[in-house]
């Protein structure tokens, strides 16, 4: 792999504590669901990744380079190599009533994010509120089992990807068409009411023009225009029509007698 290769991987990955080996995350909802660490929000199966641009643990993006598609590989992470040492710095005190004026409820294990940095509560006392604003994998060893599946060089296929990486939402449903000076995608009804997509379509444009090619990039935001309705024809059918003088006769008949 180079930097800036567009990857879709799979993997598992592990805390090692001593003898003890525990999965934390994995790409495979069978596997997720086995060791009890099913996400119902999380979207399972091989992930997108740009190798080499410091989005993934330092480790991880070290072996990803060295990597060949289609091969199996194992690593184990230092905490240097992974999510760092912890530092006692990061954990701090803040009052409850602090906390209270913010609308958060103090619990043991909640997390919160104070002044921009999220963290996690681990005491609450009648006046003060300890909050670890480490990681909560600083100070682990990891063990990562991972493959790369797919090295993706389509240009149209590279976009499609980017928007899955950085979206995620009804990928199949985003229309792509690469022109000469320009990259037309047309969205999906579920951009147009997503308020989340106003942030994560500049992402997409950033990362397109960084890791794909320099191009125009349009969004298209298409509403159809509504079906005429058909004018019903009320038609009557020649069994009515003669249903209706068939009755006449018979009043009529009924009038001679």
């Amino acid at each position: 792999m180079e930097k800036g290769d567009i990857i879709r991987w799979e993997y598992d990955a592990w805390i090692i504590e001593g003898e003890k080996e525990e999965l934390y995350d994995t790409t495979s909802e069978e596997k997720a669901k086995e060791n009890g660490i099913y996400d119902p929000n999380t979207r399972y199966g091989p992930m997108v990744s740009i190798v080499g641009i410091e989005r993934l643990v330092k480790g991880i993006e070290k072996e990803l380079l060295k990597a060949e598609v289609g091969k199996d590989y194992e690593v184990i992470l230092k905490p240097e190599d992974a999510y760092g040492e912890r530092d006692p710095k990061l954990v701090k005190i803040h009052s409850y009533r602090e906390l209270v004026r913010q609308k958060i409820e103090p619990e043991v294990g909640k997390e919160v994010v104070i002044n921009n940095k999220r963290g996690r509560i681990v005491t609450v006392t009648p006046g003060r509120v300890v909050i670890d604003f480490n990681h909560p994998l600083a100070g682990k060893t990891l063990k990562y089992h991972f493959k790369i599946v797919e090295k993706i060089e389509d240009e149209k296929e590279k976009v499609r990807a980017i928007i899955e990486m950085d979206y995620g939402k009804e990928v199949d449903k985003f229309n792509i068409e690469i022109q000469d000076e320009d990259i037309l995608i047309e969205l999906p009804d579920t951009c147009k009411y997503d308020s989340n997509w106003s942030i994560v379509k500049y992402m997409i444009v950033s990362d397109i023009r960084d890791y794909v090619v320099n191009k125009n990039i349009k969004f298209v935001e298409v509403y159809k225009k509504k079906e005429e309705k058909k004018e019903e024809v009320k038609e009557e059918t020649e069994e009515k029509k003669g249903g209706r003088g068939e009755g006449k006769k018979e009043n009529e008949e009924k009038k001679e007698e």
